[in-house]
């Protein structure tokens, strides 16, 4: 599985971004998903996930309200809508999906390479 982030860039405070995570590969094995952030000198966190059949997602307290996660199974895609947005979201963000080989079971982890969200005051 091939995950592939876009639709970061440089935004003032209080305005919005939309990322993108497409998927490619085994993509029919893929179950949840989710967004993860590092900012300069800080660990990387979760900032939300959301299940296979997006039936269920959880949030970091820090986006609640502001940010959406969501994802289409039909193109292999998923989003994060990001409204409100302040300076201290300004991070690398990464998308991260669990896969289940569908020939032997065994679960891996895989990682975009990251897209860059600057937020400025």
């Amino acid at each position: 599985v091939q995950l592939v982030e876009s639709g970061g860039g440089l935004v003032q405070a209080g305005g919005s971004l939309r990322l993108s995570c497409a998927a490619s590969g085994s993509t029919s094995s893929i179950n949840a998903m989710g967004w993860y952030r590092q900012a300069p000198g800080k660990q990387r966190e979760l900032v939300a996930a959301i299940t296979s059949g997006a039936g269920s997602t959880n949030y970091a307290d820090s986006v609640k309200g502001r940010f959406t996660i969501t994802r289409d199974n039909t193109k292999n895609t998923m989003y994060l809508q990001m409204n409100s947005l302040k300076p201290e979201d300004t991070a690398v963000y990464y998308c991260n999906a669990d896969v289940v080989s569908v020939t032997t079971g065994v679960k891996y982890n895989y990682w975009g390479q990251g897209t860059q969200v600057t937020v400025s005051s």
